[in-house]
């Protein structure tokens, strides 16, 4: 009788295939179409009253899209990719978070990552975190 052969052994870079891998995929598309569609109002109906605020909600959602492309590729170049907007994006909500708060003038509308993320529940604060955990915890080269 021969023997039965043995379940294939995944890629640690499949992981985006496993339950955490889905919903970090999910979250990050969810905002990408979030940010993407809020951006995109603000700035067809008011761009004027904040064009700063409205540019930098429009480059959080290149940032989410580009995120979520990364991460759903995978191999070396989607991990690169979703690495750098993983990056760029807890960056850009510190930055864009602080300056919210100290010159108001700057910010008169809100932004995804204005207050850290404060009117999405802080989630973009705590998102780029995950992800660069998520990927430095599932990477290819990791025994």
């Amino acid at each position: 009788m021969a023997e039965p052969t043995p379940a294939p052994t995944r890629h640690r870079d499949a992981a985006i295939g496993t339950g955490a891998g889905r919903v970090l995929l999910l979250v990050y598309g969810i905002f990408a179409l979030s940010a993407g569609a809020r951006a995109g109002v603000q700035i067809a109906t008011k761009f004027a009253e904040a064009p700063l605020a409205f540019l930098l909600s429009a480059f959080a959602a290149l940032i989410y899209l580009a995120a979520t492309v990364g991460l759903a590729v995978g191999g070396t170049r989607g991990r690169l990719i979703a690495l750098t907007s993983c990056s760029i994006e807890l960056v850009g909500v510190l930055v864009v978070g602080t300056l919210s708060i100290f010159d108001k003038e700057a910010f008169p509308d809100a932004t995804v990552w204005s207050g850290f993320g404060s009117g999405y529940g802080y989630v973009p604060l705590v998102l780029p975190v995950i992800g660069l955990w998520w990927l430095w915890r599932n990477r290819p080269d990791r025994p």
